[in-house]
């Protein structure tokens, strides 16, 4: 199969994902127009359309059937990106992270809107603990260097924090949600379909690259790693002063907010802040080097 053929399977996949989200939108669009006279308040259109994506429901429990669903669904995509286009061409590979980016860009974004409007007091009050910064929210900001970059030694450093931090938050996630979950429907959907993505997208890459895994290559993922953890804690910092009753703690890293993560909450209070710092980036580390020590394993099998 020539290059051309290769770079005209992609688009049935990048056209599905964009009619779906032009779909979603105007449904929703409509939605709140037939439902504006209905619903009581004096919110403008735009305030109503909120109080309807903002549809409260009942809060999915770990492992129920939403939970299992979404992972299911997340596995599927990972596997039908790698069959296909596991060996695309450079062009393909874009235009399928540009599908990707719109989609959880989209999503945050609603998210964003619904946690900043209150259904209750038809109030606005943005809720600073939902910043998109937290390590989930990376792939927001790095795809769109993926996407236009131009090949190099900064854009493969991209990819191999794509391909083991970043595969490893999705993971997490996935098979653990914690909190993640909330009473609003959309806001469970914009969690799956974020999470999901990230997943599938870092086992693609995975596939795409995995003639460059390299212990080099993921020397480079730990340097963005501690960059964004640089910037969080700097951002910790200055909302800290700026704002302390925020609960502003992105990569939970804060030295002023109580770390609310699985085993790292229990070392939190027993240890000097510049212990619990030091073991969260090495753990992190760690636990990313397993992650990039099973695919250089699993590539060596499949080779």
């Amino acid at each position: 199969m020539n290059t051309s053929e290769k770079q005209k399977k992609a688009f049935p996949l990048y056209l599905i994902v964009l009619i779906a989200i032009a779909a979603y939108a105007l449904a929703a669009f409509i939605g709140s127009l037939i439902a504006n006279a209905a619903i009581e308040g004096d919110g403008s259109g735009f305030e109503k359309l909120l109080y309807i994506l903002g549809e409260k429901t009942d809060k999915p429990p770990l492992y129920g059937t939403w939970h299992i669903v979404s992972l299911i669904l997340s596995i599927a995509v990972a596997v039908f990106l790698v069959a296909k286009f596991k060996d695309c061409s450079d062009r393909t590979l874009r235009i399928i992270l540009l599908t990707v980016w719109l989609t959880m860009a989209f999503f945050e974004v609603y998210k964003q809107f619904v946690s900043y409007f209150d259904r209750n007091t038809w109030t606005w009050e943005y809720l600073w603990h939902s910043f998109p910064f937290q390590f989930c929210s990376t792939p927001l900001y790095l795809l769109p260097i993926l996407i236009f970059a131009k090949e190099g030694r900064f854009r493969n450093a991209i990819v191999a924090y794509m391909v083991t931090f970043s595969l490893f938050a999705g993971l997490i996630v996935m098979i653990y949600p914690g909190d993640v979950f909330s009473y609003t429907l959309g806001i469970n959907i914009q969690t799956m379909v974020h999470h999901g993505l990230q997943l599938a997208t870092g086992i693609f890459l995975v596939a795409h690259n995995r003639h460059r895994l390299s212990k080099r290559f993921f020397a480079w993922s730990m340097m963005v790693f501690v960059v964004f953890a640089g910037i969080a804690l700097l951002l910790n910092t200055v909302m800290h002063y700026v704002k302390p009753d925020a609960g502003f703690n992105m990569f939970f890293i804060s030295p002023f907010q109580p770390c609310t993560l699985p085993v790292l909450s229990a070392i939190y209070p027993l240890v000097p802040y510049p212990v619990y710092l030091l073991m969260y980036v090495l753990g992190f580390a760690l636990v990313s080097a397993l992650v990039y020590t099973v695919e250089k394993c699993t590539v060596m099998i499949c080779s």
